[in-house]
């Protein structure tokens, strides 16, 4: 070592070698041991952070929040709990009288004051209805084949099967409840059993149980694969997924919602190449998604990203403290800002056009704060910043498309329920499985969706199975698709 930086170089210069060594060593020991402390409090620092998630700032569930975790304070309202004054309430209207099964008349016959018989009629009598189910029997129906010699040639023959007779014990509406039960209800093969029994008086093991399952996967397939073929000609679509498991194997449930069909299907990739195939390769409408990076490949012009997620970003941008505090803080009050103005323009009592005036500089606003938080020094943030200004003009789509909402909000709620057959149920056993809890939640979430009843449409797609037909449609009607589109 010739010359030292920190010692004039004469100092330096009469310095014993010995010395010199060891103050080399010494300030080696130095640069390594700062080296371990800026490595040390980055993990302090990723540690810190990840005890600081919870649902406000990162994608985890409240339900996964600890119960000393606290929520933000909020105004307490003057609204007492339950209802309220001038709430209308609710009630149910009664049945026309020609279409009661039963009319008791009640009369009174003698006067409460003076004891008087009373006679003739009341011609607004109060009327109190009580509904009852009556107990439910099973209609069992007794085929007998005869089978008879012919007396000229000694042959024998035996009476053809009927069209529409099923083959095995159970009629359409036996698998239609059944699926209803496992398939709508989530509940498990065991307790479907218990319920088809008890309930309905119709005995059935849980290996019976899980081949109707198969059943009414099979018939649900074709109008399944139509409603999947329906989300591709749509001009709005929200996609979403949600971890599942199949098996020992790691999967997704996927989920699809346009305005009138959803559709589901469970994979065992996380990657793009299901969210191609969900939309199909003809799909030319607003993806409306978070931002995970597997809907990257679709062209960012036509895409809206989730605001509801980007709350979380902020928040967690903010939780780091120092200028990332003040980028995060300006960032939550710019979007709380805009769902404002948002939620008027979805109550009629702020026009679209004068909402688009409003977020002119509210939108420059923020993606100033968005390429500050990307040159900050902060890794996180800045990574995070960058990725959201790549894509920034899906930021913004909801504002000039109309039919387009700024959150994801409806494909998280469409999978919902898929997260509680997940825990109900810890996945599925098998790729069969897997199509059932599909198919059954495509047809639950669309049916929904345009009003219809389930049961119904399952006991139909059972019938037409026997006689040899297609199940009815998922698909809306030409009704249900103008008063959707407007």
């Amino acid at each position: 070592m010739d010359t030292h930086p920190s010692l004039p170089q004469d100092l330096w210069e009469q310095t014993p070698p010995a010395v010199q060594a060891y103050i080399g060593t010494l300030e080696a020991r130095v640069v390594a041991l700062e080296a371990m402390v800026h490595s040390l409090e980055e993990q302090v620092g990723t540690l810190q952070e990840q005890l600081s998630k919870n649902s406000r700032n990162s994608s985890r569930p409240p339900s996964s929040d600890p119960p000393q975790s606290q929520r933000p304070s909020r105004p307490r309202g003057q609204r007492r709990r339950g209802g309220q004054p001038d709430h209308p309430g609710h009630t149910r209207l009664l049945i026309p009288v020609e279409s009661v099964d039963e009319v008791v008349v009640l009369k009174p016959e003698q006067c409460s004051g003076c004891h008087a018989p009373l006679s003739g009629d009341d011609p607004t009598p109060f009327r109190h209805q009580v509904m009852e189910i009556p107990p439910i029997q099973p209609v069992v129906t007794e085929y007998q084949w005869h089978q008879l010699v012919c007396p000229a040639c000694g042959e024998t023959t035996r009476a053809p099967w009927p069209a529409g007779v099923p083959s095995g014990t159970y009629g359409p509406r036996v698998h239609a409840t059944v699926a209803l039960c496992t398939g709508a209800y989530r509940l498990s093969k065991r307790m479907t059993g218990q319920v088809m029994d008890d309930v309905f008086g119709v005995p059935m093991s849980v290996g019976t149980v899980s081949q109707s399952e198969k059943a009414t996967t099979q018939v649900l397939d074709p109008p399944v694969e139509e409603a999947r073929a329906w989300v591709e000609a749509q001009e709005v679509a929200h996609l979403d997924e949600t971890s599942w498991r199949q098996g020992d194997k790691r999967a997704w449930l996927w989920v699809a919602v346009t305005s009138l069909v959803t559709v589901f299907v469970v994979r065992l990739s996380r990657g793009g190449q299901v969210a191609r195939e969900l939309l199909g390769e003809g799909f030319a409408g607003i993806l409306v998604t978070d931002r995970y990076s597997a809907y990257n490949w679709y062209p960012v012009r036509w895409r809206q990203l989730c605001w509801a997620h980007l709350l979380r970003d902020f928040e967690a941008i903010r939780g780091r403290g120092g200028v990332c505090e003040e980028i995060g803080d300006a960032l939550l009050a710019q979007a709380h800002q805009m769902f404002s103005w948002w939620h008027r323009v979805r109550e009629g009592t702020l026009k679209r056009s004068t909402f688009r005036s409003y977020m002119t500089p509210l939108r420059c606003e923020v993606e100033r704060l968005l390429e500050a938080g990307s040159q900050c020094g902060v890794a996180k943030t800045a990574g995070t910043c960058q990725e959201i200004v790549k894509r920034r003009e899906a930021l913004w789509t909801f504002v000039q498309v109309d039919g387009v909402e700024p959150t994801n909000n409806t494909a998280e709620r469409a999978l919902r329920p898929g997260v509680l057959w997940r825990k109900g149920s810890f996945g599925t056993q098998s790729e069969e499985g897997s199509r059932f809890v599909a198919s059954m939640m495509t047809v639950v979430a669309t049916l929904k969706q345009q009003q219809r009843n389930v049961l119904e449409y399952l006991t139909a797609a059972h019938e037409a199975a026997l006689r040899g037909e297609a199940a009815p449609s998922l698909l809306p009607k030409s009704d249900q698709k103008s008063q959707a589109a407007a």
